[in-house]
């Protein structure tokens, strides 16, 4: 109904005014192409003053239901600085979504329905064909299949090659366990040298950009062992701090790692104090005079004679146990005859009492 009022008004009349009412109690309702038509309202000044603030606030709710048009108006915004500080990464990230929401959603689909189905080789192929086409979720799949080793249409030799080219591209795109992988790949070497240093930079583009718990963990690690940076425990232990205060799931990990870290330093701090040499040099007669062996073994009786006096009180304070029982007698029906009958057993301890 709303519908139909706002396009009469709009088209035959040209009542923005009118439009404009109606416009903001559909978006009132959530319905999307209602805040779409009032930020662009706001945006041109038709029927109202131009307020390119009302206009982001209605184009960021009509992007939050997916609308393909507010997606494209809010990057044009961060493109020229219109109402907003210009931003080309924001703009680009805007654009991607509008390009991502295309036809070509549809091989998406298709592709994912083929690996479901167990064809991972029709799969693959799906998905390098949109990975070729800039799509990022298609080039982290790539990656993905690649990496379990479950593809049959390349070598064994160009799989992790190929893998390490597709997570780089997903990466550059802002994917972050992309750029994580990244640096596992050089960590281990797979599809390339090891390279700690490399691995270092990207764990370190994670932590930084994406925030991401994994890649402080692996920070701290490396700085642990010293691998590919200057070894240090104070970093290694702040690190892994951090990767419990980002993610609730890295608390039982930072945990065990920081116990580890902690046994790691006593040892170390041990070490460097040389125990051995210390004990060594301890004079007990100067310390504690000439007799010490005396008042130490002192001690030791009163502690013993202790003991035992407790034990004594403790026993004389527990009860007696109650004699045992007679023997119970048979149920009714498995007595025998009176002619048959037997005296029941006397345990000796109450053979003793009547004699």
């Amino acid at each position: 109904m709303i519908y139909t009022l706002v396009m009469f008004c709009v088209c035959p009349l040209q009542n923005y005014e009118l439009a404009l009412k109606y416009f903001q109690k559909a978006a009132e309702q959530g319905w999307v192409d209602g805040q779409l038509q009032l930020g662009t309202m706001y945006y041109n000044g038709i029927g109202v003053k131009r307020d390119y603030k009302q206009a982001l606030k209605f184009f960021n709710l009509a992007s939050q239901a997916g609308h393909i048009l507010a997606f494209y108006n809010l990057a044009q915004m961060h493109a020229t600085g219109t109402g907003v500080m210009r931003s080309c990464h924001t703009a680009v990230e805007l654009f991607k979504n509008v390009c991502e929401r295309g036809r070509w959603s549809e091989r998406l689909m298709a592709a994912y329905r083929s690996f479901k189905d167990g064809d991972m080789d029709g799969s693959l192929v799906q998905y390098l064909l949109l990975a070729e086409q800039g799509y990022e979720v298609a080039q982290s799949n790539v990656a993905f299949i690649l990496d379990q080793t479950e593809a049959r249409i390349f070598n064994e030799n160009e799989t992790y090659p190929r893998a390490l080219l597709h997570w780089t591209r997903a990466a550059a795109q802002g994917y972050t366990v992309a750029r994580i992988k990244l640096g596992d790949y050089h960590f281990y070497g797979y599809g390339t040298d090891v390279d700690y240093e490399t691995a270092v930079i990207h764990y370190r583009l994670a932590s930084e950009q994406q925030h991401s718990a994994q890649a402080m963990f692996n920070l701290g690690y490396m700085h642990e062992k010293g691998l590919g940076i200057k070894q240090d425990i104070h970093l290694a232990k702040r690190f892994y701090d951090m990767a419990a205060e980002a993610s609730p799931d890295a608390q039982v990990p930072v945990f065990l790692a920081l116990f580890k870290l902690g046994l790691v330093y006593t040892l170390q701090y041990m070490h460097n104090l040389n125990m051995t040499e210390l004990v060594s040099q301890v004079d007990l007669d100067q310390l504690l005079g000439p007799e010490w062996d005396l008042y130490l073994m002192t001690v030791i009786a009163l502690l013993l004679g202790t003991v035992i006096a407790y034990r004594q009180r403790q026993h004389q304070a527990v009860p007696p146990r109650p004699p045992p029982l007679l023997a119970p007698a048979r149920p009714p029906q498995e007595q025998p005859q009176p002619e048959d009958q037997v005296q029941p057993e006397v345990p000796p301890q109450a053979e003793e009492e009547q004699q």
